[in-house]
């Protein structure tokens, strides 16, 4: 399972570095093929190495990459 998450999360940072704005979360499974749970799993796995920003908007959330890494600005 731990390998299935870290697959999901280098998924997911790939998605985001092509990304040309910040993704809503809810989108990320839907992008990435990837199931709601796996994707949320990733994106933990992403946020606990500091690779993920987060910005609320109203009622959703969105994310992107962080810092150097980040090209949603």
């Amino acid at each position: 399972m731990v390998e299935q998450i870290g697959q999901a999360a280098g998924q997911i940072w790939q998605m985001l570095s092509k990304a040309k704005e910040p993704v809503n979360i809810t989108d990320v499974p839907k992008k990435t093929k990837l199931t709601s749970q796996i994707a949320y799993q990733g994106m933990g796995w992403l946020a606990r190495e500091g690779k993920l920003q987060y910005e609320q908007k109203g009622r959703s959330i969105y994310v992107c990459l962080t810092g150097a890494e980040c090209t949603c600005d």
